[in-house]
């Protein structure tokens, strides 16, 4: 963690995302009954990014590898997109009355994931207590116990996230930062990178 004023970092954060020409953002008004479809309905959004990002890959197995990268690259960006929307769209607050963004950025070896919203502190600090659990543990033994925890009904799995890092390989990074300095409410950025 990187404290900085008010900013804290997590993780694989970078401070600057690399110039991409190939990138697409979808917005979400930050009124409650757009919040709540875009919860009902945010796999229609993940599901675009899939299709659209997917349109930039071969449909047929490259040389060195026998997988359809189309398909591939689709299933991916879907299920990344969706369990990062979810998680946004859950622990916004409402009152902040701002949107949720996530962009996609697409680069000759790599994506980058880069979704915000805001939350409030108290969310917050269990969401960074779960990130540094996360980070200071090995990922397939921290994957078994949430699995435990969410068979015993105890707390939030968060098997999305841990589900980017074992299967996927994902570099995690996250943000906070303060909106203002006696604010409670929180401006936060999560970033997710993914070779391809």
């Amino acid at each position: 963690m990187t404290p900085s004023h008010n900013i804290q970092i997590f993780g694989e954060f970078l401070a600057e995302i690399p110039v991409s020409h190939d990138y697409l953002t979808l917005n979400f008004s930050p009124t409650s009954e757009t919040r709540k479809r875009c919860w009902e309905h945010n796999g229609i959004s993940a599901d675009f990014l899939g299709d659209y990002f997917a349109a930039f890959f071969p449909g047929d197995p490259t040389a060195k590898n026998k997988i359809n990268r189309k398909n591939t690259v689709k299933s991916i960006v879907s299920y990344i997109a969706n369990e990062l929307l979810e998680n946004a769209v859950k622990y916004s607050d409402r009152t902040a009355n701002l949107p949720i963004s996530i962009t996609l950025y697409l680069y000759e070896e790599e994506l980058i994931f880069f979704v915000t919203n805001y939350a409030h502190e108290t969310t917050i600090k269990k969401y960074q207590k779960f990130i540094t659990e996360l980070l200071d543990s090995d990922p397939d033994e921290f994957y078994t116990r949430q699995m435990e925890k969410t068979a015993l009904g105890n707390g939030e799995s968060q098997l999305g996230l841990l589900t980017m890092v074992n299967d996927y390989s994902a570099h995690l990074g996250w943000k906070f930062d303060h909106l203002h300095h006696d604010s409670e409410i929180v401006h936060v950025s999560v970033m997710a990178r993914f070779d391809i």
